[in-house]
């Protein structure tokens, strides 16, 4: 079964410097998602835009026992569109992704309508068995904010995706880690 074993890390991206250095990073790739919720039970469509070209995926995300299970099939463009007229919360998101040995990070740049970033989160999904996250690299360490409590449902990006909920949560972070 495709189980999902990552860690979340909440970001500052103080006028876009983040971004702008992994966009000059060799080795990491850059992809735009729109992406949608069909309903509760964990149904999504994605088209991934990178490098020329656009893949449609429809993927079903639940948590069973206390883990994640994720299963992903591309679908035509014709679908996808079909979809995407019945979708519940939806998004618009800038990736930047790589692979570090055993690990694989994705930063999602949250966007508002105006192209500008709204929320700013790193994922690392980890082998199956692991429980500890590494350390975030050199390139996102200084811009971490916190690390988030394993599957805490108010960093999904079906949650993200409401962009009062991102906010609100944004600031809830940055005043924690002022007051420490």
């Amino acid at each position: 079964m495709p189980i999902e074993n990552e860690r979340k890390f909440v970001l500052e991206d103080a006028e876009g410097g983040l971004e702008r250095t992994l966009a000059a990073t060799p080795g990491v790739t850059r992809s735009l998602l729109r992406q949608a919720y069909l309903d509760s039970s964990g149904l999504r469509i994605r088209a991934i835009e990178s490098g020329g070209a656009t893949r449609y995926i429809f993927g079903y995300k639940r948590s069973v026992d206390d883990q994640i299970v994720e299963i992903e099939t591309e679908i035509a463009p014709i679908d996808f569109e079909r979809l995407w007229k019945i979708r519940r919360e939806a998004l618009h998101k800038v990736r930047y992704a790589w692979e570090d040995g055993r690990f694989h990070w994705d930063v999602d740049f949250f966007r508002r309508d105006d192209g500008s970033t709204y929320f700013a989160l790193a994922e690392v999904e980890m082998p199956e068995a692991d429980t500890v996250p590494p350390a975030p690299p050199a390139v996102l360490a200084s811009h971490v904010l916190l690390l988030a409590p394993r599957n805490d449902p108010r960093f999904t990006s079906k949650r993200l995706s409401d962009r009062g909920h991102a906010e609100r949560l944004l600031a809830e972070v940055r005043a924690k880690g002022e007051a420490a």
